[in-house]
């Protein structure tokens, strides 16, 4: 499957961003889809992901309560809608497909990544 991130820009502190990712090639539906960020210097960490059936959702706790993740199975598609931005959560963001069926949080479980999409908030 390949995929194609967009969405990303410049918003001030308390702003909202929504980052998308378009999937093509291999049933969509197939696929957990996944959120990770890497900020400058930092390592990559994850920061979403939902169920093959859009029914289950994670977060990491950096995010919970401010970020949602979902997913549109007819434009094989994956949102991230991102509300209460921080300076912190400035990094690219990088959309990924696994057919893993746990341990959603760790990066090296995803078959596949996109491109990556810049976020930047501004204080």
């Amino acid at each position: 499957v390949q995929l194609q991130a967009s969405g990303g820009g410049l918003v001030q502190a308390g702003g909202s961003l929504r980052v998308s990712c378009a999937a093509s090639g291999r049933t969509f539906s197939s696929y957990t889809m996944g959120w990770f960020r890497q900020a400058a210097g930092k390592e990559r960490e994850f920061v979403a992901a939902i169920g093959r059936s859009g029914g289950g959702a994670y977060y990491a706790d950096s995010v919970k309560g401010r970020f949602t993740i979902s997913r549109d199975t007819a434009k094989s598609t994956v949102f991230l809608q991102m509300n209460s931005l921080k300076p912190e959560d400035t990094a690219v963001y990088y959309c990924a497909a696994t057919t893993a069926g746990s341990s959603y949080r760790n990066y090296e479980v995803y078959n596949y990544w996109g491109q990556g999409t810049l976020v930047t908030v501004s204080s």
